[in-house]
């Protein structure tokens, strides 16, 4: 635990008032606690009033955080939980997709400021959707995105490399024990972008959510978006990002060239010709067929008849394009293991520089410290093995 004196009496207010807005705690419950009046408490928490110590350890507690998880210096606090939980219709599955992303974002922050790492941002700037049709502006500034990477109009190989590296933004791919919640969305200014996505979903589907929340990022980035499957009543921001998502993804001149010369001498839409166009684009069947619906390439309501009609199946898929039907999907993989991949080097990084102890390292990721510990001697028997060779140059 660091000295009250090395963090600022407003710092300390603001890191109290989140961790209250995240607890669900209203200002004049929480002042009970401490025995103070509610204006009292607002003190502290603008930092015109500081806080004791024995304060901060009954409202910590109240809290459900820790003394050293509020007052350590590199520890990054952002009010995640408490702008989504203002959505309407935020529920249980809701909040547990938003308390998982809030724990991603603040443990990953937190590593990189123990260890000097400054992650850099290039975002396009901010479109804005205020005003126009929504879907005119969504498939204007698609390809405006497309070109500032950049991509010209041929099919995205890898979305994912391309948000978390091109575009700089915290992506995060880990498992849901719901499947409904399909992706989460939000920007804060102390850490950037984030996205979040289900792992339990199939890859193509993980593809077109990202697509979809990235158009969220372009078009209104400091909204919070949560992406639920099969969502009914679709705001002016979701419609956006839906028509934004599907152009990212298969925009119009190229997808309309492949799209008519698969089909070529053909006089109507077979299965077929759905399998191969997706696999072109690296996109799920349905999501195909949406859009050629919505660039009038079909009649509306085909994907609809197919679905009517028997679906179109992984096991067509299969018998059309062979074994590359079966795409690797690394992030899956790396959603299995209770640490990333990357979170788990850089936790290591902070054990073996005393930077950062086994049980606080244990708490800031809600690991045990018997998992932790497991984590912590694989790498360290893997890195008894290297050689001077092998020591980085940069």
């Amino acid at each position: 635990m660091v000295d009250l004196n090395e963090i600022s009496a407003h710092e300390i207010g603001r890191r109290l008032r989140l961790a209250r807005e995240s607890a669900d705690i209203r200002q004049d419950e929480a002042a009970k606690i401490i025995g103070l009046s509610r204006p009292t408490l607002v003190s502290i928490e603008k930092g015109t009033r500081c806080a004791r110590i024995d304060e901060i350890q009954r409202l910590a507690h109240q809290y459900q955080t820790s003394v050293n998880a509020l007052l350590r210096r590199e520890a990054v606090h952002t009010d995640l939980i408490p702008r989504f939980r203002k959505l309407q219709g935020t529920d249980g599955d809701t909040a547990q997709a938003v308390e998982l992303l809030n724990n991603l974002v603040s443990a990953e922050v937190e590593l990189e400021n123990v260890l000097g790492i400054m992650r850099p941002k290039n975002y396009p700037p901010e479109s804005g959707i205020a005003n126009g049709n929504v879907s005119e502006l969504a498939e204007q500034h698609a390809q405006e995105v497309r070109n500032w990477l950049g991509l010209g109009s041929g099919p995205i190989g890898d979305i994912f490399t391309l948000i978390e590296f091109d575009l700089s933004i915290r992506l995060y791919q880990r498992c849901l024990s719901n499947s409904k919640i399909a992706g989460l969305f939000t920007y804060d200014n102390a850490v950037g972008a984030c996205i979040f996505l289900n792992a339990n979903h199939p890859l193509e589907r993980r593809v077109q959510s990202a697509s979809h929340e990235l158009g969220h990022f372009v078009g209104a980035r400091h909204v919070p978006e949560v992406l639920v499957k099969n969502e009914q009543f679709k705001s002016r921001e979701k419609r956006y990002a839906d028509v934004f998502g599907r152009a990212f993804l298969m925009p119009r001149k190229s997808f309309q060239q492949i799209f008519r010369l698969i089909t070529s001498g053909s006089d109507k839409l077979t299965r077929r010709h759905v399998i191969l166009l997706a696999h072109q684009f690296h996109i799920s069947r349905e999501a195909c067929v949406r859009r050629l619906e919505e660039l009038a390439l079909v009649k509306k309501g085909t994907w609809d008849w197919f679905e009517a009609n028997g679906g179109i199946s992984k096991n067509q898929a299969k018998e059309v394009l062979g074994d590359v039907a079966n795409k690797p999907d690394s992030a899956k993989d790396d959603a299995k293991h209770p640490i990333s991949h990357r979170m788990s080097l850089m936790v290591y990084e902070a054990w073996k520089r005393n930077l950062m102890s086994e049980g606080q390292l244990a708490d800031l990721l809600n690991v045990r410290r018997v998992e932790l510990r497991r984590l912590v001697d694989e790498i360290e028997f893997e890195e008894s093995a290297s050689s001077d060779l092998l020591k980085l140059t940069y």
